[in-house]
């Protein structure tokens, strides 16, 4: 059966962000889901633009919240067991875990469980060639890889990336307890390049591979407005 929800003198933009507080969602994650611009979703229910969803963004969101489209301005109702067996098909929950990776002087941080999720399109997964339940969402904490990861934005992480030969890019690790993201790069020495993309930081040269643990490889990044 379909979700119950109670409908707001009809008004889809009320239901949708109803359905976005209840669920402990947010604007701009819905966005992004959709393939949007990050201000998408707060537009139409703040702004009114665009007047109503297209066909394609409703249909997505309903299977997602597994409500009928209707309560989105669809026309027809949408059967909630079609939602709900399209759901999983379309949309896949990255968890994220309640840690910061220190862009800064470094933050200590234990691994935590995680305690949320958010949704992206399985197909666009997909393409980043990696299982899912190998990826996970945590926060950047500090500036020192300004203006590549800023303060507070999301990141996404593969941590299969751990297991397979390092190659060059953004990764987070553990270095003396200390949880950091930073640029990583392996010299012809085999030892490895540690840099911060912000000037005002220090880098590290010459770092032996085995003072470092590798926790993943940062493949996404989502930044507030």
């Amino acid at each position: 059966m379909a979700q119950k929800f109670p409908v707001s003198d009809n008004d889809p933009r009320a239901n949708l962000e109803r359905l976005i507080r209840k669920n402990g969602d947010d604007f701009s994650s819905l966005s992004r889901m959709l393939g949007k611009n990050p201000a998408y979703i707060q537009q139409f229910i703040k702004r009114g633009t665009p007047r109503k969803l297209d066909e394609q963004d409703r249909r997505k969101l309903a299977e997602f919240y597994a409500v009928d489209e209707q309560l989105l301005g669809g026309s027809n109702p949408a059967a909630a067991g079609q939602a709900l067996a399209h759901r999983n098909q379309n949309m896949v929950r990255i968890r994220q875990l309640q840690l910061g990776a220190s862009a800064g002087p470094g933050s200590l941080a234990d691994d935590e469980p995680p305690q949320d999720s958010m949704a992206f399109g399985a197909k666009w997964l997909k393409q980043i060639g990696t299982d899912p339940d190998k990826l996970s969402l945590i926060v950047v904490d500090g500036d020192s890889m300004d203006p590549t990861l800023c303060d507070g934005d999301d990141i996404m992480v593969d941590h299969s990336a751990a297991e397979r030969p390092l190659r060059d890019g953004i990764y987070v690790l553990r270095m003396d307890d200390v949880l950091l993201v930073k640029r990583l790069a392996l010299r012809p020495s085999g030892k490895l390049s540690i840099r911060s993309d912000n000037e005002r930081y220090p880098d590290w040269d010459d770092v032996a591979p085995q003072e470092v643990n590798i926790i993943g490889r940062v493949v996404w990044k989502g930044r507030r407005l």
